[in-house]
């Protein structure tokens, strides 16, 4: 599969982006690296050249994180703003909505938030109560969002409601734009004890009255273009997770190849390097799981990319949490100082087991796809 070797211009473009995430390390300004990103067309890979972007796809995409997170510097709205809401928009927009939005997400001039997840949802988005319904020629929105990454930077928000299908009565998922200071839309902080650059947001909808051209795409296309958006979103979170979890092994085998407590650095016996090495194989593994996932969606197989980016998330927030947790342990408490910058990570790591969907979800979702086992729900 032509995915899983990198092509010489992908090893290219993973080089300048290890170059550019060293110059900015782990006490990076998000607003400088987002511009400097942008500006050499990395933010954009993914979006269709005729709009600004690099005509690339998710293979490209994900490079850019990974590379990112590994050298300490993980853009997280590069998983909504390009990833889920330019895909959506590049596949399945008006051609007024790919001009309004594709070159100002590719050129990091605009960025656009993503609202799915809702307080009694969780991750079964066949529960969402965020309704849409017709109100002359346009829409009047009410529901609540949670747990929304970058509202308060985002000119918009991509929100997944459910409009009434008229033949059935029965309710569909639908794509709305829907701009930052539209009335009604609001907006509240939610207090994390997760350390991120980017912050969390509930999101309240009330009466919030769109024009007609704020619909994305076909009515009657639900569940086709939501899961155009949620395969790209699984295949970067796994790219964020194995970057994080390249960078916590990095720092751990300088520290292990350094500190000397008998007669050989720590690193020489095998209590502490054969843990290591196991991460380090974990993570290449997930990172094949997601390239393939990538040549499947960028190859056009949808149904394909589901299964494979599902693995893939699954395999890299696994891969990523031991390799956090193995670096820690390997700094002892110098792990757990802020010196070192690892501490943080166990609380971030974790993430990628949760968001965007649980792993207890993935693992459902494989009973029955693939292996064709009884639902339990």
């Amino acid at each position: 599969m032509s995915g899983v070797i990198e092509s010489q211009e992908n090893k290219d473009l993973r080089a300048a982006v290890a170059a550019l995430g060293a110059r900015h390390g782990r006490g990076f300004d998000r607003a400088a690296l987002w511009s400097e990103a942008a500006k050499l067309g990395y933010l954009g890979v993914n979006l269709p050249e005729a709009y600004g972007g690099g005509g690339g796809g998710m293979a490209e995409l994900s490079i850019v994180l990974e590379e990112l997170g590994s050298a300490g510097c993980p853009l997280l709205m590069m998983v909504v703003s390009p990833a889920i809401c330019g895909t959506v928009i590049a596949r399945f927009g008006t051609e007024e909505q790919k001009r309004a939005w594709l070159p100002g997400l590719a050129d990091g001039t605009l960025t656009m938030a993503f609202g799915i997840t809702e307080p009694d949802a969780g991750s079964n988005s066949h529960r969402i109560t965020t309704t849409a319904r017709r109100d002359g020629d346009g829409w009047i929105l009410n529901g609540r969002k949670v747990f929304i990454s970058g509202v308060d930077i985002a000119d918009a928000t991509l929100i997944v409601g459910r409009t009434e299908d008229a033949r059935t009565g029965s309710l569909k998922p639908c794509l709305f734009i829907v701009p930052r200071d539209t009335p009604g839309f609001q907006r509240s902080r939610i207090d994390m004890e997760l350390h991120a650059a980017e912050k969390q947001f509930e999101l309240v909808l009330d009466d919030v009255r769109l024009p007609a051209e704020s619909l994305v795409g076909d009515e009657d296309a639900g569940l086709l273009q939501l899961f155009a958006g949620l395969n790209p979103e699984r295949i970067m979170t796994a790219a964020f997770a194995i970057g994080m979890g390249r960078y916590a092994l990095a720092k751990a085998v300088d520290y292990a190849t350094t500190r000397q407590v008998w007669k050989l650095p720590i690193g020489g016996h095998q209590a502490i390097a054969h843990p290591l090495a196991q991460a380090h194989i974990e993570l290449e593994l997930a990172r094949l799981m997601m390239q393939k996932a990538a040549a499947l969606y960028d190859g056009g197989d949808d149904i394909g990319a589901g299964e494979a980016a599902n693995m893939a998330k699954y395999a890299a927030a696994e891969a990523c949490v031991k390799a956090v947790d193995q670096a820690v342990h390997t700094l002892g408490g110098n792990g757990l100082t802020r010196e070192y910058g690892l501490a943080s990570l166990i609380t971030a790591a974790r993430v990628a087991r949760i968001a965007p969907v649980s792993r207890e979800m993935i693992l459902n979702y494989v009973s029955h796809q693939s292996l064709g086992l009884p639902k339990s729900y």
